[in-house]
């Protein structure tokens, strides 16, 4: 049962989940539901992305339309309904230096302690769209140095992401990468290698921990986490997995109810009442109750 007491923000680090000798599955989560699911199913660590968050939040593509103010409010909501550590795309911080550093400070207070920072020119989009504009590596370069010289804790992991492969090609993504990890980057973020041979040479350059990014239907080759983990990814956010089959079953279901069309057995394909209560922390809240006190007996 997932506890509905939170943990201190400083108690498990998302730092702390690496160098496991494993690849560190991230499950892309989108409010207070998903990610007790998440930790129901035992997972490490949740993964905090833009496309999904807007998508489900706002009915809205990944494309720049929310701000820091729009994004927090669900982080805020997700971290407190789940303890796990949470990997969060920050975009490129909403601004320039100052403000990458002051998104890193609202996140650190919600005890958020991982983040992906990308070199796009703002308004962003999705890593695996096309019309991507990147800025010039010195101004990438630079918010990445603040934020490890002001960031609250030195157990703040930062991943720096180049959306440069589709841009200017993978070799000015290296060299980006490079220049990146001297800025402070922890770890890095090259999005949308186009082949197997491409995830090989990124994975054989750098000696850091380093995120590959399963998307369904984007430009990066679909492998198994043990794949990625052999090329040297150890970090893997499926950021579309569990959005792309909730979107699916609202639709099929939506249909059905509209239709009056429900097919034979459709209930068995829900959640059970009973069960759902139990995801939501229901007995959990009795318990509280019952050992102090307050219930309602008119």
């Amino acid at each position: 049962m997932t506890k509905l007491k939170p943990s201190s923000a400083a108690a498990t680090s998302f730092r702390s989940q690496l160098g496991a000798n494993r690849p560190l599955v991230l499950p892309g989560v989108f409010d207070g539901l998903s990610a007790r699911l998440a930790a129901r199913a035992g997972f490490q660590a949740i993964f905090i992305g833009g496309f999904s968050v807007v998508g489900t939040r706002y009915g809205v593509p990944d494309i720049g339309l929310k701000s820091l103010t729009d994004i927090r409010s669900a982080v805020a909501d997700i971290t407190e309904a789940c303890p796990l550590p949470a990997l969060v795309d920050i975009d490129d911080g909403y601004g320039d230096v100052k403000n990458a550093v002051n998104t890193v400070w609202s996140y650190e207070r919600l005890g958020v302690s991982a983040f992906i920072l990308e070199d796009q020119v703002w308004p962003k989009r999705c890593g695996h769209l096309g019309s991507k504009r990147v800025v010039e590596p010195g101004v990438m370069a630079e918010k990445l140095a603040a934020v490890r010289a002001e960031r609250s804790s030195p157990d703040t992991f930062v991943f720096a992401r180049t959306d440069a492969r589709a841009v200017h090609g993978l070799d000015d993504a290296m060299r980006r990468g490079e220049r990146y990890l001297r800025a402070g980057a922890d770890g890095l973020f090259i999005e949308a290698p186009e082949s197997v041979e491409e995830l090989e040479r990124i994975g054989r350059a750098f000696d850091v921990p380093m995120i590959a990014n399963p998307l369904e239907g984007g430009k990066t080759p679909i492998l198994k986490p043990d794949e990625y983990f052999q090329l040297g990814f150890e970090v893997l956010p499926y950021g579309l997995h569990l959005l792309m089959r909730v979107a699916q079953v609202m639709e099929q279901a939506l249909n059905d109810l509209s239709t009056q069309t429900f097919a034979m057995g459709y209930e068995d394909t829900a959640m059970s009442f009973e069960r759902y209560l139990e995801v939501v922390g229901l007995p959990e809240w009795d318990r509280l109750v019952d050992e102090h006190g307050g219930r309602n007996d008119g």
